[in-house]
């Protein structure tokens, strides 16, 4: 028999618990949808765009050049 549980892991309650069950590695299975920090609360995402735009801003500051018109 299996059974399924949501845990608010942004509460202490929630992370002491999440800290007990995985401990039992061997009979619990753990699914994280999100990638999560050391808090347990979820890592900022970003888009592609995002990502890009600040990829190019990052670029331009390093070379004194705006990147995006080149």
């Amino acid at each position: 028999m299996q059974v399924a549980a949501k845990i608010d892991v942004s509460t202490p309650t929630g992370r002491r618990i999440m800290r007990d069950l995985e401990k039992n590695r061997n009979v619990v299975t753990i699914d994280n949808p999100f990638p999560v920090d050391i808090n347990g609360l979820p890592l900022e995402s970003y888009t592609i765009e995002e990502a890009f735009d600040q990829f190019w801003d990052k670029l331009s500051e390093h070379y004194g050049v705006d990147m995006k018109k080149l």
